[in-house]
């Protein structure tokens, strides 16, 4: 794991602990003052609300860092003025220090061999060039489609927090929570291009050319997605525009929402003997449903995911019924997952457009397939039935 990337992390777990919400320009620097921290400033804070816990996220800090860590501030301390003057363009140095931090040169210094790391450090002919300069001279410039999972911010990856940690601006998609974008470089710009059903966003072809304008000016640049890139997000399309214009990019995978759904409500999506097959599609309109070949996802052991599906539900369970689907068959409505306020409601394909007038918005998957029988909110429903006719007969 990355030097840079503990730091950041520290940073998330003093958030995390906060009593009150904290972000990271918020917090009070706490001048520690000795063992690992000698050269390093922490910010931890809870607003006076809570010392305890103050302490007890310094103490996970130090645990976390490696011990020499204070030794690799010490160097770059030493070298800054010199790297200052030989790369003047801010960018360009700040990508410098991060490959000395995460390569083979932290790596000595953090291995107690301070020495071979001046060494290494005086031996870099080209500082402009170690950073990753074009023949210009100019920081080279990359995009970086990032998944952020369906809501919880803790469900993002190593890889993913790294490169929001790297990242000089995030394009972002409207569903990504503020929580994640907190998770981004402090200075990094903002900027968001996505849209939500009924709403009109920027288009495609505008997103692109932002994604392009960036890169080639030096820019790295993170494409921020809810859920995963190449799940209904249009992270082919990206990419394609991306590969013809000449742009280095790559993709940060992150958790889909109907993988999200299942592991909050309990809904295994494949089971043995009984769902064998998963159809992911997308219908957030009626007409996109009435497109769907639903003949071929009538077979009793696949399970559906539909996204987006909640204002074309009538269509989807018309669609299904009518190519023998059966209406018996559990179905699950489930909202905002991973977030606190997700929600859920269970029942029949039958069912299903009641069943979404429960939900008190989106977004939101639908699951269909006998493994919806085997949730958490179908096994909490048929205890509440239970219960009641109980009840009833004591009477």
């Amino acid at each position: 794991m990355s030097r840079c990337l503990l730091i950041a992390l520290a940073v998330a777990a003093v958030a995390a602990a906060s009593v009150t919400p904290v972000r990271a320009q918020q917090v009070r620097v706490l001048d520690l003052g000795h063992g690992i921290f000698e050269a390093i400033g922490v910010a931890v804070g809870t607003g006076g609300a809570s010392p305890v816990v103050a302490r007890r996220v310094r103490e996970r800090i130090e645990a976390i860092l490696p011990a020499r860590i204070g030794d690799l501030a010490g160097l770059i301390g030493r070298w800054r003025k010199t790297i200052h003057g030989r790369i003047p363009e801010f960018a360009l140095r700040r990508r410098f220090w991060e490959r000395v931090v995460d390569g083979p040169i932290g790596a000595l210094v953090l291995a107690g061999r301070g020495d071979e790391a001046e060494a290494a450090l005086k031996d870099i002919g080209d500082a402009s060039a170690f950073a990753g300069a074009s023949m210009s001279g100019q920081a080279e410039g990359r995009v970086t489609l990032v998944g952020a999972g369906p809501g919880d911010p803790d469900l993002l990856t190593i890889k993913a927090l790294r490169a929001l940690q790297d990242a000089d601006i995030v394009f972002y998609d409207e569903l990504v929570s503020s929580e994640i974008l907190d998770r981004a470089r402090r200075d990094a710009s903002r900027v968001p291009v996505g849209r939500r059903v009924g709403k009109p966003g920027i288009g495609q072809d505008a997103i692109n050319r932002l994604l392009i304008e960036a890169a080639k000016s030096g820019q790295r640049a993170v494409r921020l997605k809810g859920g995963d890139p190449f799940v209904f997000g249009r992270g082919g399309e990206e990419v394609e525009a991306l590969r013809e214009a000449g742009v280095a990019y790559s993709v940060v995978p992150g958790i889909t929402a109907g993988l999200g759904a299942a592991a909050q409500f309990e809904v295994p999506l494949t089971f043995r003997r009984e769902a064998l097959r998963i159809t992911f599609l997308t219908a957030h309109k009626a007409k996109d449903a009435d497109a769907v070949d639903w003949s071929v996802l009538t077979d009793e052991k696949m399970t559906v995911v539909v996204y987006m599906g909640m204002t074309a539900a009538q269509s989807v369970r018309a669609g299904l019924l009518a190519a023998g689907r059966s209406p018996q068959t559990p179905v699950g409505v489930f909202a905002r997952v991973t977030r606190p306020d997700a929600q859920a409601a269970v029942g029949t394909l039958n069912d299903l457009p009641s069943l979404v007038e429960k939900i008190d918005g989106g977004p939101a998957v639908l699951i269909i397939g006998d493994v919806v029988a085997h949730s958490a909110p179908w096994r909490r429903q048929n205890l509440n039935h239970v219960i009641s006719e109980l009840l009833e007969a004591a009477e």
